[in-house]
């Protein structure tokens, strides 16, 4: 085991919270006791965490609620041989102020970062669901493509030199450049160990093979996941969450939250769209999955398609609304443009920028899709399948579309053709 001490969290007094341990050491954060009410004796503690990396509690008391995410020493999923530094709780918690900032209201508040035990205490929402769950289960959020949309163009506008000094920019830069290891997770997990013979790759077997096989040997796939890679690398656009989608996300049909962004850095914003919208794509080739008939989840099909092209023209729509009114940063200088002539030109240029943006969208959407069958950690909307032939075959459409996104993603017109190829890749159910 690697020492658990950095310079931004853990130290000698470091150690994992129990459901006993959790109450007692909480006490004696008066900005925490004020919330929950009483004393600690009077506080139910209860280890929810069901993710990959971390601890997660619920602490209720008779006043009110929160939650506690503490970050272990290792990859949870993994165990104790896949050591991991316990920076990401401050990186979290610096992810979550900075987006709080930038569109507030849509990320839980957070009460109190511990550096110590490498916890973040924040705001408990509730009745609020995993959004993940919500799709497998066919529950719809009215607002939840407004809300995403408004995250996204808010958080990664307003941590970009469209909107920020060089000087500011380069400042919070710094703070997560540091995030090396989450983003080495992302590198190799994402871009790299899908199309090799990585030792923690699982897929349906045997129904996958086949294609798990072709892909390793797929060379303008390879190619183009590692172009993709290289933005992932290189466009330090913005404040990125990092992994963005479904489980990152808790709903009700009123109120949407964004949570979770302890892989945040500063990187292409088309990342952070594309894993939202490849991961609707999951959900809807899962929905055959899901249904007691086929067809049974027909009009929910719909409601997802519908989310995937509100998610891509609300946002673009609304980044370039931001820019046009909002943009004082180093780039695109405000007073070079005041005249008729000047913004029609900035007004082609800000078409030319989406455009690309949407075609990294389409590349990253691609690549999340991949991974997440043939990768390390999967998602629940096909894992819960029973019947891997049921689940392969929506695994092995997926894959197609993912590829598809990937490779040719400057030859999609926009964002109504992408839906429509998620409709015909669904059609052979």
């Amino acid at each position: 085991m690697t020492d658990v001490r950095s310079a931004r969290t853990g130290g000698a007094d470091y150690r994992p919270m129990t459901e006993s341990t959790l109450a007692p050491y909480l006490a004696g954060f008066a900005e925490v006791a004020a919330i929950l009410g009483a004393a600690p004796q009077d506080w139910n503690v209860s280890e929810v965490g069901d993710g990959n990396l971390n601890l997660v509690f619920i602490v209720r008391g008779p006043k009110g609620a929160l939650i506690v995410k503490q970050a272990l020493p290792y990859v949870r999923l993994v165990g104790d041989g896949w050591p991991l530094p316990l920076d990401r709780a401050f990186f979290e918690s610096q992810a979550l102020l900075t987006e709080d900032a930038a569109a507030p209201g849509l990320v839980p508040k957070v009460v109190l970062f511990d550096a110590m035990q490498a916890l973040v205490v924040m705001e408990f929402l509730t009745p609020h669901i995993i959004m993940r769950k919500g799709l497998i289960d066919g529950i719809e959020f009215p607002r939840f493509a407004a809300t995403l949309a408004e995250f996204m163009a808010q958080s990664l506008f307003k941590t970009s030199d469209l909107y920020l000094a060089a000087a500011e920019k380069k400042r919070q830069m710094a703070v997560f450049c540091a995030n090396t290891e989450l983003c080495r997770i992302t590198e190799d997990l994402v871009f790299t160990d899908p199309y090799r013979a990585a030792k923690l790759n699982h897929w349906t077997s045997p129904q996958l093979d086949d294609i798990a096989l072709e892909f390793r040997a797929d060379g303008p796939l390879k190619a183009a996941a590692q172009a993709m890679k290289l933005k992932f690398l290189c466009h330090a656009e913005a404040l990125v969450h990092g992994d963005l989608h479904s489980g990152s996300i808790m709903a009700t049909a009123d109120d949407v939250r964004v949570i979770d962004p302890e892989f945040a850095f500063f990187g292409p914003m088309g990342f952070d769209v594309g894993a939202l919208i490849g991961n609707l794509i999951l959900a809807y080739l899962s929905q055959s999955g899901h249904e007691d008939e086929k067809g049974g989840r027909d009009g929910y099909r719909a409601w997802i398609l519908k989310q995937i092209v509100d998610v891509w023209t609300l946002f673009s729509a609304r980044f370039v609304e931001l820019w046009s009114t909002e943009g004082k940063g180093d780039a695109f200088t405000a007073e070079l443009f005041t005249d008729a002539e000047s913004r029609a030109a900035l007004a082609e240029e800000q078409a030319r920028y989406m455009r690309a943006l949407f075609e990294d969208t389409l590349g990253f959407a691609g690549c999340k899709m991949i991974r997440r069958i043939l990768g390390l950690a999967h998602v629940a909307d096909f894992e819960s399948i029973a019947d891997h032939e049921v689940r392969a075959r929506g695994e092995r459409r997926a894959l197609r579309l993912g590829r598809d996104l990937v490779v040719n993603r400057g030859r999609f017109a926009d964002i109504g053709a992408v839906a429509a190829a998620v409709v015909a890749a669904d059609a052979a159910r």
